[in-house]
């Protein structure tokens, strides 16, 4: 398969996921194609990340962040909460395929098996919720210097 059609394809089916998850959860239709769209970006980031070999954790770590920037800027946007933009967006990066093998593995009796799933979903989601926490903090960090720095140049 051309690397190009790659590409178009993971970006439908990853706005398609998002956004169809989006309107499961009643999010507001003002806000439904910045979600798809954060969700796209998230997504990318983390399969151009895997595909340069970044492993599974980074390239989770670095697709929560870009989803939690663009969640932080576009909640300014649309003057909506973050979570209407971050909750759709991480659908994509939710590691469901070892979720489902440690369940599957542990229903068998393969505890050994399971319990390797296992530790790879508690990393990725340890990973997605570090990457959100991350974007929070350092976006937080740059308005308040923001903030002190035109506060310091109004006082002079």
């Amino acid at each position: 398969m051309p690397f190009w059609l790659e590409i178009i394809i993971n970006i439908a089916f990853s706005y398609i996921a998002s956004v169809g998850f989006a309107l499961t959860i009643n999010v507001p239709h003002r806000a439904l194609n910045l979600a798809g769209i954060s969700g796209i970006v998230g997504w990318m980031v983390y399969w151009f990340a895997a595909r340069a070999g970044m492993g599974r954790m980074l390239s989770n770590l670095m697709g929560a962040f870009i989803i939690g920037i663009l969640g932080l800027i576009f909640a300014r946007i649309k003057k909506c909460p973050v979570t209407v933009f971050n909750i759709p967006a991480l659908v994509p990066l939710v590691p469901g395929v070892p979720a489902y093998q440690a369940v599957r593995a542990l229903v068998n009796g393969e505890v050994f098996k399971g319990e390797a799933a296992i530790l790879r979903v508690a990393i990725v989601t340890c990973a997605i919720a570090l990457g959100i926490l991350l974007s929070t903090m350092i976006t937080e960090m740059f308005y308040r210097t923001k903030k002190f720095y035109k506060a310091r140049k109004n006082k002079l």
